[in-house]
């Protein structure tokens, strides 16, 4: 006897009224599409309020490890399915719990549910018989029905009988693709790659932009951000799209026209318009940033609001207010920390003044801007701005390993 299915469990699309089914089916489709190249095998089928995948002879583990980086799923637990045979089910219940607990010491209590109300053996008297089972069949493992150290769960089906005692923990939050398309501007650095992960959970598509100046930003920088972009689509289930813009231009007549004090402010608002324009064209309804109030003087309240005066678009900040160490969490967590710190400089820390406006003034920035040919500068940029799938199944850059 061995585990034949994983049990899968549901996050929030439990709540999802009549829409719920539209979730399920695409959490189903982000399974299979995760799992079919490396466990081709598997099958993914779904029930009210459940999805079971059969495994087919491929690894429990391995196919769990997927499944634990999908969002929208709640739990998942190992499973046996047998048929509705009290003396199959009795032997499934003690496989189970040895499994659960191999040096036989330990508690545990049995939770029943019987779907299938033609299944002769009542819940309450079914929980009984399986733990008089396993308590027949092990040392020192005893019955705890408030605090026990493992339970195990036997649902009763028409199409048969699952039992699972293992538990693990899945990301949550909804299925990538629910939630429509949005546009990430990827610097580089440790935020905005976490403020890309905060928002797969709530179900969106992604594709990323970065702003490349060379000379003055190197390759090895440019590749930083490919890397923790196919890091990032370890999440999305799928490749993701990174739009590479050429900003070197638009950065030099910036630092030439406009006073040091408001060079971040009004690169930040170009940005913007550039982005806006890539976002549009791919059809994105919004764009994330990894931003954090006060976090710098960009980041100011009366920063956001001057900068924001640019566009029309929705600008989301998933980490608008967590604190640096909230975020360094998380982006260990994910694997994208190590990375994020590699010496290389985004175009965001060229041209640095000594000091930034902390309450930048729109009438201002809107006065600096006027010498700017702004609609030549971002058509420029859009139009020069080129794209790259990239995906977890490709290897990172191996010139960073000896910095990693």
């Amino acid at each position: 006897m061995t585990y034949d299915h994983i049990l899968v469990r549901y996050a929030e699309l439990s709540l999802k009224g009549k829409n719920r089914s539209q979730f399920e089916k695409r959490l189903q489709h982000n399974v299979r599409t995760a799992l079919k190249t490396s466990f081709p095998e598997v099958k993914v089928k779904r029930s009210f309020g459940r999805m079971f995948v059969q495994l087919n002879g491929h690894d429990e583990q391995g196919v769990s490890k997927v499944l634990k980086g999908l969002f929208g799923i709640h739990s998942i637990s190992p499973a046996l399915k047998l048929e509705n045979d009290i003396d199959l089910i009795r032997e499934g219940a003690v496989y189970a719990i040895k499994d659960a607990l191999p040096a036989e010491k330990g508690t545990f209590k049995v939770t029943s549910k019987r779907i299938d109300k033609t299944f002769p053996v009542r819940s309450q008297k079914l929980n009984r018989e399986l733990g008089a089972e396993v308590l027949k069949n092990t040392k020192e493992i005893q019955v705890d029905v408030h605090n026990p150290n493992v339970e195990l769960r036997v649902e009763v089906r028409q199409d048969g009988t699952y039992l699972t005692c293992r538990t693990e923990y899945g990301p949550g939050g909804l299925p990538t693709g629910t939630g429509g398309k949005v546009m990430l501007m990827l610097s580089g650095g440790i935020d905005s790659p976490v403020a890309g992960y905060q928002m797969f959970k709530r179900g969106v598509e992604m594709e990323a932009i970065h702003f490349h100046s060379p000379p003055f930003t190197n390759e090895r920088a440019l590749q930083k951000v490919k890397d923790l972009t196919k890091v990032l689509s370890r999440y999305a289930g799928t490749e993701i799209r990174l739009h590479v813009v050429p900003f070197t231009e638009a950065q030099k007549q910036i630092h030439d026209a406009v006073p040091g004090e408001y060079e971040m402010t009004i690169m930040r608002r170009v940005m913007l318009r550039i982005a806006e324009k890539v976002a549009g064209k791919r059809d994105a309804l919004a764009l994330v940033n990894g931003e954090s109030l006060g976090q710098v003087a960009s980041q100011t309240l009366d920063s956001m609001h001057t900068i924001n005066e640019v566009t029309n678009m929705p600008i989301l900040r998933p980490l608008v207010a967590m604190d640096k160490q909230e975020v360094i969490e998380i982006a260990q967590k994910i694997d994208t920390y190590e990375l994020s710190i590699l010496p290389y400089e985004d175009c965001c820390t060229i041209f640095l003044p000594p000091q930034t406006k902390t309450k930048p003034n729109r009438n201002k920035a809107n006065r600096f801007e006027s010498s700017l040919d702004l609609d030549a500068i971002v058509k420029e940029a859009a139009e020069g701005t080129y794209e790259q799938k990239l995906s977890s199944a490709e290897e990172l850059d191996k010139e960073f390993e000896d910095l990693l």
